[in-house]
Formats: C-alpha cells, structure tokens, sequence
C-alpha cells in the first residue's frame, strides 16, 4: 500500500521556523523525484520545489528560494521540507508528492494528505 505522510506542520510565529516531514512507503523511495507544494484556501495549489531521486541539488521556486530548504533520506524513505523566517503568506496546508522516473515500478504519481502550516501572531 502506497502512502505519503506528511506531519510537523503547526502554528508558528511570523519570523519562526517549521520543519515538515513526508514519510513515504509502499514504493521505491529512491526512484521518485519529490515535490512540495502548499495550497492556501482559495488559491491553486502552488510548486515550492523539487529534489531528484539520487545526490541532485534541490530547486526552489521563487517564493520561497532562501527561506526554505528541501532535503531527502533515500535511507529513511522521507523527504524533508525546513522552512525559516516563516511570513503570514506562507499559511497554507503543505502537501508531498512522488513523481516517478523510468526506472520506478508504476508510472503513477502519489500524494500525501496534506499539513497545516498556520502563522499568525
């Protein structure tokens, strides 16, 4: 069974720091390219960044390049998502996903549920 689980998400001060966890089994970690996302309500959901399956340098989208890094455990089955000088605009709820390469067992795509990520005062 697929999973992707997502956790560490809370409330956090603006100027705080959060660090997010996704957890992934039922697969072969090391073949998917993973992804984070955030979605704020009434918004789309948005790319934050990317990190290869093997040794690549993560990619950040623009909005969050310098204030967030992504970082895997290929060991550990979990990629990780650290997010400092957290700003109002970063509420939202905080989601992971598996991208397949050619070499993975599925062409499927996966998705965790989701964190809430809060930053308020």
């Amino acid at each position: 069974q697929v999973q992707l689980v997502e956790s560490g998400g809370g409330l956090v001060q603006p100027g705080g720091s959060l660090n997010l966890s996704c957890a992934a089994s039922g697969f072969t970690f090391s073949l998917y390219f993973m992804n984070w996302y955030r979605q704020a309500p009434g918004k789309e959901r948005e790319l934050l960044g990317a990190i290869a399956p093997v040794g690549g340098m993560p990619s950040y989208t623009g909005s969050v390049k310098g204030r967030f890094t992504i970082s895997r455990d290929n060991a550990k089955n979990t990629v990780y998502l650290q997010m400092s000088r957290l700003k109002l605009e970063d509420t939202a709820t905080y989601f992971c996903e598996a991208v397949p390469t050619d070499l993975a067992e599925s062409p499927l795509t996966y998705w965790g549920q989701g964190t809430q990520v809060t930053v308020s005062s």
